[in-house]
């Protein structure tokens, strides 16, 4: 009798944690903009560990990790991200850019670094206007914090409330080591060679994934940062230094912004809405096969079952049938993603859409 009191038990704590676990994998609402396709939760955390800022860029593109999912121009491959700097005295501007075509980039997001003057150090980073919303920030939980119910940063005809909860551990920004490294003697500015068709050795150009994939694979970083969606309290903390660059320096690109004005990305007409993510067992929902694109099958009104790419972005709670406006192309290069490749590390090479294959170099330092 013992035993199957316990065998009852063990399947009753199984289920709780399978669904607290999707519960804390889509507390947070898509904000309907290509945004969705770069976290920057995810972003900000590789920041802080990394050891340079060419350290950060490197880790950044990795593509066994994925944190960049971005597809800008929409050729089917994830997009490159370079890192350029701007330095005002103790503060620090490191500016996500994606090289679009020959002739455009697009500013993706912004990482600030600045300390006053009673040494205290700020980070925080801002996500692009176009992609994010307005008044995307995220930073470091430097308190703990209790539970709230704000309202959403970026506000519309539908606004959103977001249930935030607790969270007791916090991060010590100085302790960071990039930003031990920004302050100390040792630190040299870091200017990214690369550009539209040159990028470093270590970068291959790789088939997107679906985002409830992609939320799935990063939505534990959220733990260690607040900010963005649904957060009015948090603020730009050095905004002079920031307002300047939007002023002068931000790139905008109008191929990107075609693209959004046209719904030509995944998550297109989805704001506030959340992917659904299948659990096998509890465990990952991972393609079996390793594939990026996404296998899970939505049922079209008529009745039909399509394997269209990012399909899963579609399916909600109540499986609305918002109408896809992504003009992604199915090669072959999105779908035949195989596990061994990703495990080992040897991606296939994919040239759609790209002028890659003949140059290849390192960053430069001056």
């Amino acid at each position: 009798m013992k035993k199957i009191y316990l065998s009852i038990l063990l399947v009753t704590i199984s289920t709780l944690s399978s669904v607290c676990f999707a519960q804390s994998e889509n507390d947070t609402p898509l904000l309907g903009l290509p945004g969705d396709d770069l976290d920057l939760y995810a972003v900000l955390d590789l920041f802080q560990k990394s050891k340079t800022i060419e350290d950060f860029e490197k880790s950044l593109n990795n593509t066994a990790d994925g944190i960049v999912n971005l597809d800008l121009n929409n050729d089917g491959n994830v997009d490159f991200i370079k890192v350029v700097t701007e330095q005002d005295g103790n503060n620090f501007l490191f500016i996500l850019q994606d090289p679009i075509n020959e002739k455009e980039t697009q500013d993706v997001a912004v990482i600030s670094v600045a300390k006053d003057d009673d040494g205290k150090v700020y980070l925080q980073i801002i996500g692009d206007e176009a992609l994010y919303g307005k008044d995307y920030v995220v930073e470091p939980r430097t308190e703990p914090t209790a539970s709230v119910t704000p309202n959403p940063a970026y506000t519309g005809k539908e606004p959103v409330t977001v249930n935030v909860e607790a969270n007791t551990e916090v991060i010590v920004v100085e302790a960071a080591p990039v930003v031990q490294y920004v302050y100390s003697p040792a630190y040299v500015p870091y200017y990214p060679a690369y550009y539209y068709g040159f990028y470093p050795p270590y970068w291959r150009p790789i088939a997107v994934m679906s985002i409830a994939i992609y939320r799935h694979n990063h939505w534990y970083h959220h733990h260690h940062y607040h900010g963005g969606y649904g957060h009015r309290s948090v603020h730009v903390h050095h905004h002079h230094h920031y307002n300047n660059y939007n002023r002068n320096s931000r790139r905008a690109s109008t191929t990107v912004n075609n693209n959004i004005q046209n719904g030509n990305f995944k998550t297109a007409g989805q704001r506030g809405a959340k992917p659904v993510t299948t659990q096998n067992g509890g465990g990952s929902n991972r393609a079996s096969n390793g594939n990026r694109a996404s296998t899970q099958t939505a049922k079209s009104q008529a009745g039909r079952t399509s394997n269209n790419v990012g399909s899963s972005n579609r399916a909600t709670n109540n499986r609305s049938t918002a109408p896809s406006t992504t003009q992604r192309s199915t090669s072959p290069s999105t779908s035949n993603r195989s596990s061994a490749s990703r495990s080992m590390g040897a991606y296939p090479s994919s040239s759609a859409g790209r002028s890659f294959g003949g140059r290849m170099g390192g960053g430069r330092r001056r």
